[in-house]
């Protein structure tokens, strides 16, 4: 839709600060059916008559908004688009005068920030909204009157700075005399899409009590009780002033570790007695420390608004801190509609790391609306000319790879279907899928692709746990045999019969050309069998019998994991599908450093970015390792689709692996919840499978099949 679509004859205004407060007066005799749209830019927080319109924060949600500067180089971007919220305001508005006050600026729109280049910014600070009642409508315009708001500092990932003094909350009510405000400014529309979408924005999940910890030359130090993105609420004391400084780590001294801290600082000034936190970002910490009288009341951990929907409880301590850690860690990086790297260094939605956890999410937690959002972020930022698909959806300039980062714009919308059965966002993205294909046959040399565009990044796996030895291509051209069996089953559905063909004849010829660049023939492996080498290519159908027992022999020799991001997903699901999910478990829950039991044994509350003993070591607040959650629940509780999508049948087919006595959990499929319930007794399993209602299912254990009815089943066999 266009802006006069949404916003009837209403103005983007604004003013020279751009941290500004929109005050409107409109006036009604019937208060019923009042509705407000709004939008400030970038963040905007919204008031009628003094009582905020909601608890959603971070809004609008993070986008393409429109065109801008720093482009990659002779590309242009497919799409912009800009998501307006919308509420019913009934309750707050009354008859009579009425008053709209909207706190804006700062979020990725006006970005400044060390991380990133000035010109990354869309614009400057503005804001429009709509009221329609049935008295009329009253809109945005030059009329309005612009205050001055207490940010006075701002840089998104790093530093809010805060100054209280002389501002008046009032303004955001009505008994507020802002006749000598000056007037708004009319401030250019920008060239966008207008669009409505249910993806939850940001609220405040739970709010945490922080513990003092220590003290150090008049600094004080606080525990969180856990690493996570959160905003801390303090109350000021007679100095009127705080500085926080924060951390993921401590210090031997117990002070907030600077190399865990990544310029992230808020500092208030104000009145004793005065509550403070940061208005327009949030921060990635478990530890923080306070200079000045302020006394922390509470810390608010802050994400996109998503229900958890899964359940998983088992007796080995590593598996159950995995499945928790990764909720914690996978929920601090959900900002905005974005599924993030990280809450604080980058806070991107890089498309490699986001294609591997998103299967993870969608079986733990009600994000379709979220993912569904984050599909066109993707396929907005498509090249229209050469069909090139960006690191991080929205754009900005980061690192990553062709194929292992590219190819979300097809497993994420595969992923999407298999979940939830809608194969619309597939339907949208499949002309943008056979684009890229086109761009990565045009980086190919001897039927692999070897490159990206010039000057930039070309990763193949990433993080391992020691120096990454798979060489780029082998990992990329994976992808690529990958998305184009993903982009084959929607040819075939959508009834594009010539592209199956195409297809076929590319994924042979890719099959070829990596068989004879990486295949052993004297012991039938693929570049040793290192970080999970053979089971990329035993996935796409390549090596043989041996390549696969190579590999099962070589990770109980390890006893470990030793892959990154991509192979850690591939190794754990192939292992899963080929029946050796004891292996499979054992390297998972490993109690080596380098394994996630090393995150474990350190403390952590939350993935790290590198393993505990890498030669790197950077943020500590990661989700890309998350895929195994997955195997979780469809290789140890079972609980897989029986059907093509959207689990319209299910096939429960649980193992519990020799190291686990018992183990329970939940899935939420679209008919409700399905519980599994796993314990051993003596030579025998307990099983006991809990279905709702109107859903076909068979458990299969130990070679037989038994049909399974809505409600309790139970078994010991």
């Amino acid at each position: 839709m266009k802006f006069e679509e949404v916003f009837g004859s209403a103005k983007f205004v604004g003013g020279d600060n751009p941290f500004s407060v929109l005050r409107g007066h409109f006036q009604i005799s019937n208060p019923k059916g009042t509705v407000l749209r709004a939008v400030g830019l970038g963040f905007f927080t919204c008031y009628i008559n003094g009582k905020l319109v909601s608890e959603d924060r971070f809004l609008p949600l993070a986008t393409d908004y429109e065109k801008r500067d720093d482009y990659p180089k002779d590309e242009i971007l497919t799409g912009h688009r800009l998501y307006v919220p919308e509420y019913d305001i009934t309750s707050l508005v009354r008859p009579g005068d009425n008053v709209i006050a909207l706190y804006f600026g700062g979020g990725w729109y006006t970005l400044q920030s060390p991380m990133y280049t000035e010109n990354c910014r869309y614009g400057y600070a503005k804001a429009a909204y709509r009221i329609t009642t049935e008295d009329g409508e009253f809109v945005s315009s030059e009329n309005d009157r612009i205050a001055d708001g207490y940010v006075t500092e701002y840089q998104l990932q790093t530093t809010e700075r805060q100054d209280r003094r002389n501002f008046d909350p009032a303004v955001f009510g009505c008994d507020f005399d802002d006749s000598s405000l000056p007037h708004a400014e009319v401030k250019p529309t920008p060239d966008t899409e207008y669009l409505f979408t249910d993806c939850p924005a940001d609220r405040i999940d739970r709010r945490m009590t922080p513990k003092f910890i220590g003290e150090k030359n008049g600094v004080k130090v606080y525990d969180s009780g856990c690493n996570c993105s959160a905003v801390p609420v303090l109350k000021l004391g007679s100095d009127g002033a705080c500085k926080v400084f924060f951390s993921e780590e401590l210090t031997a001294d117990g002070m907030p570790d600077p190399a865990n801290n990544f310029g992230q600082e808020f500092h208030a000034l104000g009145k004793e007695g005065d509550l403070v936190s940061p208005e327009f970002t949030w921060f990635g910490f478990r530890y923080f420390s306070v200079a000045g009288d302020a006394v922390p009341t509470e810390v608010d951990f802050v994400h996109s608004n998503l229900r958890v929907t899964s359940d998983f409880r088992c007796d080995n301590e590593i598996l159950q801190w995995f499945y928790q850690t990764y909720l914690n860690t996978e929920l601090s990086n959900m900002h905005a509609g974005i599924p993030s790297d990280c809450p604080h260094i980058e806070r991107q939605g890089y498309t490699g790391d986001g294609e591997l956890t998103c299967l993870s999410a969608m079986t733990t937690m009600d994000v379709k609306a979220f993912y569904l959002k984050w599909i066109y972020d993707i396929i907005d930022c498509q090249d229209t000319l050469t069909g090139h698909v960006q690191y991080t959806a929205p754009y900005f300039k980061c690192g990553g790879g062709p194929g292992a980062w590219g190819c979300a714009i097809c497993e994420v919308p595969y992923q999407f279907f298999k979940q939830y059965g809608i194969d619309e966002p597939a339907r949208d993205a499949y002309a943008g899928m056979k684009r890229y294909f086109d761009y990565l046959e045009a980086h190919s040399k001897n039927g692999l692709v070897v490159s990206d565009k010039e000057g930039e990044w070309c990763l193949g796996d990433w993080c391992t746990t020691m120096q990454v030895v798979l060489p780029a291509p082998f990992v990329n051209n994976y992808y690529y045999i990958k998305a184009l069996n993903r982009a084959k089953f929607f040819a075939t559905r959508f009834g594009f019969t010539d592209d199956v063909e195409l297809f076929d004849r590319r994924i042979k010829e890719r099959k070829e050309a990596l068989t004879a660049a990486y295949f052993n023939t004297w012991d039938e492996n693929f570049l040793g069998c290192v970080q999970g080498a053979n089971a990329f290519m035993v996935d796409i159908g390549l090596g043989t019998e041996r390549t696969y027992r190579n590999l099962v022999d070589y990770y109980r020799k390890l006893g470990s994991l030793d892959t990154g991001i991509c192979g850690t997903e591939v190794v754990m699901r192939v292992l899963c599908e080929h029946g050796d999910r004891d292996l499979a478990f054992d390297i998972l829950t490993s109690e080596k450093d380098e394994a996630v039991g090393g995150w474990m044994r350190a403390g952590a509350t939350s993935f790290w970015e590198f393993y505990r003993n890498s030669t790197d070591d950077r943020s500590h607040n990661h989700p890309m390792f998350g895929s195994p959650i997955t195997d979780i629940f469809e290789y140890l509780l079972g609980i897989r689709d029986g059907s093509e999508a959207g689990f319209s049948s299910l096939l429960i087919n649980p193992y519990l692996p020799q190291k686990l006595g018992f183990a329970e959990g939940v899935r939420e499929i679209p008919a409700g919840k399905v519980r599994v319930r796993l314990s051993r007794n003596g030579q025998k399993t307990d099983i006991s499978v809990s279905l709702p209602e109107g859903v076909g299912a068979v458990l299969d254990f130990g070679g037989k099949t038994y049909a399974l009815s809505s409600g309790e089943n139970s078994y010991s066999l």
